[in-house]
């Protein structure tokens, strides 16, 4: 892999208002000097738009304290193949980074057709622009980095979780639309010699975080009184992956596209690469919504008297869900010398913290 430096690049990021999106751009701006970031997202409300919005103001001060970058935001639908097709012949990027997706496995069980339209129509969308991008013998995109997921897995039983696995059995519309995108990026790269790259992400959280997530959904909850659901009466593992050690994984691997070549016919032998993005430690679920709890009486997002007892159940399983999640990051380290490591509550505390200055105290 040869090292493309970011420095006075122009990058697309899909999904700038969402999560991940938001904490890369960040540090996209803060720390490359020159780089030109074009934000694209519809700042749909499939969870509050105040957040989403919350977040673009977080980017503006950032481009205005940035004393070299520049920051566009185009607030377009990634469906819509017109206005794809307008930025990159407008913004010519040189780096993209598809972030945008309806996300959410529950979700997808009741509302289908926003998961084929978004993940799949949108992804379609982002490949062929790419792929024109090097129309007329111009330079195109030199990496497309998308976001995969930890959810393609299914119910694989062999731990930890390998890109080597097979994933042909997902037990849910999510993750059936996250490995098209990963069949499809590896089409595309093998028939217009595009490089890519798929990153499955798993269980990120902390501040800024998705409101649909345990992290964020569970404290909700608690503030409006309500009893949480522990699914599979608390039998459940996750490889939760906090947020700054996802955004400096991205980071290394947008700067480290496949290399191109050619097979024995002479065709394009596919830049594609798919790389696990995890704390390779699964986590019981019982511990994190202890540990939870515990960062949000510290931080007094809950009262003191706040009782975890009685304010959680155990419940069977769900359609959708899995009993755990675990991930291989040995492809990471060896590739690109990194591994996610933030402990569990230091990154909890950071998100309780984050809530406690957004939404105020237990009191207030």
């Amino acid at each position: 892999m040869e090292q493309l430096d970011l420095q006075g690049k122009t990058v697309l990021v899909t999904g700038a208002a969402g999560f991940i999106g938001t904490h890369l751009i960040l540090r996209l701006l803060k720390e490359t000097p020159g780089i030109r970031v074009i934000g694209f997202d519809n700042v749909n409300d499939y969870y509050d738009v105040s957040l989403k919005e919350h977040r673009l103001a977080r980017i503006e001060a950032a481009a205005a304290e940035a004393k070299d970058a520049t920051w566009i935001f185009c607030r377009e639908n990634l469906a819509d193949r017109a206005a794809v097709d307008r930025v990159f012949a407008e913004y010519r990027p040189e780096v993209v980074v598809n972030l945008a997706a309806q996300a959410g496995v529950r979700y997808s069980i009741d509302h289908p057709e926003a998961y084929m339209e978004a993940n799949v129509t949108g992804f379609f969308n982002i490949l062929e622009a790419c792929r024109h991008s090097y129309d007329g013998g111009t330079a195109g995109v030199a990496h497309l980095v998308y976001a995969s997921s930890s959810s393609v897995y299914g119910g694989n039983k062999k731990i930890p979780f390998s890109t080597e696995d097979p994933v042909d059995h997902p037990v849910s519309l999510y993750a059936a639309t996250k490995k098209a995108n990963e069949l499809m990026a590896h089409c595309y790269g093998k028939l217009y010699d595009i490089p890519t790259t798929g990153l499955r992400f798993f269980t990120v959280y902390g501040p800024m975080g998705r409101p649909d997530m345990a992290c964020f959904l569970f404290t909700n909850m608690w503030r409006e009184g309500k009893k949480v659901q522990i699914f599979n009466y608390g039998d459940c593992e996750r490889d939760f992956t906090y947020v700054d050690d996802i955004v400096e994984g991205v980071l290394r691997v947008m700067q480290k596209p496949p290399a191109r070549g050619r097979d024995e016919f002479g065709l394009p032998s596919s830049p594609y690469a798919v790389y696990n993005i995890g704390n390779n430690h699964p986590e019981k679920l019982m511990d994190f919504v202890r540990i939870l709890s515990e960062e949000l009486v510290r931080a007094k997002v809950l009262p003191e008297s706040f009782d975890l007892e009685a304010m959680s159940e155990k419940v069977a399983m769900q359609p959708g869900d899995v009993p755990r999640t675990y991930a291989d990051t040995a492809p990471l380290e060896r590739d690109f010398g990194y591994k996610p490591a933030t402990d569990l509550r230091d990154g909890i505390r950071r998100f309780a913290e984050w809530y406690a200055a957004f939404y105020g105290p237990a009191d207030s």
